[in-house]
């Protein structure tokens, strides 16, 4: 398993808030949509808001690491956003993770 393909373009991340569907959480939100490249994309967004660029930066890792250990059983083709909330940088990388695994199963993303 190798990195994962991330988001970058500023176009990527509007067509999901726009177009793609949500689920939210306290400690996380999710806009998810079908992509035609075939492959799962991620992008990981932290408003300023959030705390100082250390706290930032941890929020982003916990949700990566989340991220990486649901990868494999995910359906190919989709793309993921990932918004991080103010409660996000309290919580360890397994609440982040349980968190992420019920809303994936929620959308019907992942099978139990």
């Amino acid at each position: 398993m190798g990195a994962a393909v991330t988001l970058k373009q500023n176009a990527d991340f509007r067509r999901l808030y726009r177009r793609g569907k949500s689920i939210a959480d306290p400690a996380l939100v999710v806009y998810f949509a079908k992509n035609r490249a075939g492959i799962c994309r991620i992008g990981i967004t932290v408003s300023t808001k959030i705390g100082n660029a250390v706290e930032r930066n941890r929020c982003k890792r916990i949700i990566r690491a989340a991220y990486r250990g649901l990868e494999a059983q995910l359906p190919a083709g989709y793309d993921f956003v990932f918004v991080a909330r103010a409660r996000t940088k309290r919580l360890k990388s397994t609440q982040v993770a349980a968190a992420m695994r019920a809303m994936l199963t929620k959308a019907g993303l992942l099978c139990r």
